[in-house]
């Protein structure tokens, strides 16, 4: 059929929510469920709904997850598809209305658990001053966010609209702020008459009566505005202004008149106007530039002595320092305000350049290898006593000696002992292969290219 000839939203029925409050500082909103008088709404609202549709309508509903939401569609469908009070049966069959759920169409988040009244209170009062559509709840989302998913299910809707079997009447359940929403979206509404429009009562019919001439959707329900509801009052206490006796002040002699208010000051003390709300930065007064954060103190470390290097060969890296360096023992100072500080009970433990990141850190070449300092891991190139000092340079410290460049002698014995360039071959772990072994992989090449040589656009038989 396309495009359904009439758009009905409603909103959900009275709700425990609706009645009290606090009730959203235990249940969830989601889970929030009708009241009785919400479910003799919803049944009403299904006997009017039945008046507006023709006996060969067909229908399709969109509801919201939410238990009040789905609550109020069964309340309508109970009464639309049942017999009326005249027992007359109705036109309509229970199974064959779709019922979907739409998540895009549920509440405005508030939050999870509401905190009290008074907290709640104060954010109403902070919205209404930021601004209905733009105010972000705490942990939860604004109107525009409402507004972002309700545009795609706007976008899927009217895609639906294609379908040739679509049902003649969409009915959508939902919310008060969403069905506005879904208006703003759907009409291009601005957000200031968004933010002037007024809440949609329980179970009431916002209804779109598509225009047979151009297809469009005309809104034949009037929504209410605060800006007339403020008329409306200041037509009425001016009317009342109006006819109220005017109030009838005697003449009073001068010479009888009270001689106590020439005592009294000239200008009269007034109370002071309240200052208006603030609900952004330092409500009570900036004071934060007095505020001081202590910082943890800086714990010493214990000094590191630096040892009379040992060497044994000139090979050692070290080996050709300059006379006159450092051959005494000398002290490295406690820890500066440059280091880190020391965590209670933990034991200040020093540091090599080994724990560093960088080049330093992994597994180093054989000339920059330390000991492990227990004497089972000798080399040519370290003592094993050596104490290598800190990566960090600390004042008065005994200054780390250059290191020495490799020389042609060192690189010719290095790659001999790494056997590059010898043509060996080492299996998957990195060994050196055994002597028969050499023998089976010059037959796995052969096999190979023979192999290749197959499977080639020559040798291919295929």
């Amino acid at each position: 059929m396309g495009k359904p000839r009439m758009i009905i939203l409603i909103r959900h029925a009275q709700s425990e929510g609706n009645k009290n409050r606090e009730i959203h500082q235990l249940i969830p909103d989601h889970r929030v469920k009708l009241t009785e008088d919400g479910w003799v709404q919803a049944e009403d609202a299904g006997r009017r709904l039945r008046s507006l549709l023709k006996p060969d309508d067909t229908l399709q509903f969109y509801t919201s997850p939410y238990r009040r939401t789905r609550e109020t569609t069964e309340g309508i469908l109970r009464t639309l598809t049942s017999s009326s009070e005249s027992g007359a049966p109705s036109p309509f069959n229970r199974h064959a209305i779709k019922v979907y759920e739409e998540p895009r169409l549920r509440e405005q988040d508030f939050g999870n658990f509401q905190p009290c009244s008074s907290e709640m209170e104060r954010m109403w009062q902070e919205r209404a001053d930021y601004g209905h559509f733009f105010y972000r709840i705490p942990n939860g989302e604004s109107a525009a966010d409402a507004y972002d998913r309700v545009s795609g299910f706007n976008e899927t809707l009217w895609r639906s609209f294609g379908e040739a079997d679509f049902p003649s009447v969409c009915v959508l359940v939902t919310h008060g702020l969403m069905t506005r929403v879904f208006l703003m979206k759907w009409y291009h509404w601005s957000v200031e008459y968004f933010e002037d429009l007024r809440n949609v009562n329980h179970c009431e019919f916002i209804i779109m009566d598509k225009n047979i001439d151009n297809g469009k959707y005309l809104l034949k329900s009037e929504l209410r505005t605060w800006s007339e509801l403020k008329k409306q009052r200041a037509l009425e206490a001016a009317k009342a202004n109006a006819d109220a006796p005017q109030p009838h002040h005697p003449v009073v002699d001068p010479k009888r008149r009270n001689t106590l208010s020439q005592f009294l000051p000239n200008s009269q003390p007034t109370s002071n106007p309240l200052p208006p709300r603030k609900w952004g930065g330092c409500v009570a007064g900036c004071d934060h530039k007095h505020d001081r954060y202590p910082r943890r103190k800086l714990q010493a470390q214990p000094p590191i002595v630096a040892e009379k290097q040992q060497y044994e060969g000139e090979d050692h890296p070290i080996a050709h320092q300059e006379e006159g360096g450092p051959t005494t023992n000398e002290s490295i100072s406690p820890t500066t305000p440059n280091t880190l500080p020391i965590r209670p009970g933990k034991t200040p433990t020093q540091l090599f350049a080994e724990h560093y990141g960088g080049t330093d850190s992994g597994a180093p070449t054989p000339h920059e290898r330390p000991s492990d300092g227990d004497g089972s891991g000798e080399s040519d190139y370290f003592d094993s006593n050596a104490v290598l000092p800190s990566r960090r340079a600390q004042p008065g410290a005994a200054k780390r000696p250059p290191r020495r460049k490799p020389t042609e002698e060192d690189l010719e014995r290095w790659a001999n002992e790494s056997g590059m360039g010898s043509g060996k071959r080492a299996d998957a772990l990195g060994d050196e292969p055994e002597e028969g072994e050499e023998e089976e992989e010059e037959e796995g090449e052969k096999l190979e290219e023979q192999e290749k040589h197959d499977k080639s656009l020559r040798g291919s038989v295929y």
